[in-house]
């Protein structure tokens, strides 16, 4: 069996990527306030920064900064994941390794992590998580997503409202 290895550098900022199981579910999406509650009591327990964050209907990327001194964003992923899955009817069939591991079935065992390198990297990944719904064709324009921190982006400055939209113009720097 391969050992994985994290970067865990405590007080750094990372971009990550978690899958359902069932890639072709919408079960995020139809269950946002679940998520959205589940990520508010994590934050409570087990505090981050969220730099940007966007859910579609079977995944979803971020950009966190964890605290000085602390880089168990696994703890936190692991208490997001068991949180919202513990929350949902069980209605996923199992398989008999799911079963015996007392897993729900709901999400992909493993998940996407990056440590960010520099100001550059960290822009490219926001702009990233900000354009993903276009780029999965669920909205013409980036503004159009409702599960996104676009729209928290906007408000700070960040971004202009039609940035990535129709024509691909706005400034945007992944390439709409």
């Amino acid at each position: 069996m391969s050992r994985y290895r994290r970067a865990r550098v405590p007080g750094a900022t990372y971009f990550f990527t978690v899958n359902l199981l069932n890639r072709r579910s919408d079960l995020l999406v139809r269950h946002i306030d679940l998520l959205r509650d589940t990520v508010r009591a994590t934050l409570m327990r087990h505090p981050f920064r969220i730099d940007a964050w966007v859910v579609l209907p079977d995944h979803m990327h971020c950009v966190w900064t964890l605290p000085a001194g602390d880089a168990d964003f696994a703890l936190r992923w692991k208490v997001i994941k068991f949180g919202f899955a513990k929350r949902l009817p069980k209605t996923e069939v199992l398989t008999a390794t799911q079963h015996a591991r007392g897993e729900r079935g709901i999400w992909q065992r493993r998940y996407w992590e990056h440590l960010i390198q520099d100001e550059r990297d960290y822009r490219h990944h926001v702009d990233y998580v900000h354009l993903n719904p276009r780029k999965h064709g669920l909205v013409d324009r980036v503004a159009d997503w409702p599960y996104s921190s676009f729209h928290r982006a906007v408000r700070a400055g960040v971004y202009t409202g039609d940035w990535c939209g129709d024509d691909g113009t706005g400034g945007c720097v992944v390439g709409c």
